[in-house]
């Protein structure tokens, strides 16, 4: 078993000319959903690491496995307006506008040591933005992992120009 064959592409989507890369039936998969939160803990494994922070939706998913795993908190960086306490937010560019995400303002102690966990890395102006604002709130980002990276769209290379190591397991050409 390959974690890219328990991957399921749809053509068209969300618009045309777009191949959508659906983690769902890789989470559906017992031992593949195992094998990847196995591997994005790895290179952490025995190391001291405080908080995982997963980003809205799948991040959540994978985030908490994470954590669990390597024994650390976990942190949400949601939309705007879905957390209860007072929060710091950014703005960032999206390829179909403008969007904003949250964190709680004491989601994270300064210096604390901070994984970033979402599915799929594209563009990178998500991630950039949950990078950006997790270091406002004082955290040492040490790393940003994803299942998924889809390199000719640059969105890694984003995350590195600002001094964060980025781990993927699977690469999909193309966009």
């Amino acid at each position: 078993m390959t974690l890219k064959n328990t991957i399921r592409s749809i053509p068209d989507y969300p618009k045309p000319g777009i191949v959508f890369r659906d983690i769902t039936t890789l989470l559906a998969d017992p031992r593949a959903f195992r094998r990847a939160i196995d591997e994005l803990v790895q290179p952490w494994s025995g190391s001291k690491i405080d908080k995982i922070a997963g980003i809205e939706a799948r991040g959540f998913i994978l985030g908490g496995a994470v954590a669990h795993q390597l024994s650390a908190g976990f942190v949400p960086i949601r939309k705007k307006g879905k957390l209860p306490h007072k929060t710091v937010s950014i703005s960032y560019s999206l390829e179909y506008g403008d969007d904003e995400m949250e964190i709680h303002v004491d989601a994270v102690q300064p210096g604390e040591k901070v994984i970033l966990v979402d599915d799929l890395i594209a563009t990178g102006g998500t991630a950039e933005a949950a990078v950006k604002l997790l270091k406002k709130i004082g955290a040492d980002v040490v790393a940003a992992v994803f299942v998924i990276d889809l390199p000719d769209l640059g969105g890694a290379k984003k995350i590195e120009a600002l001094d964060v190591p980025v781990r993927s397991l699977i690469a999909f050409e193309g966009h």
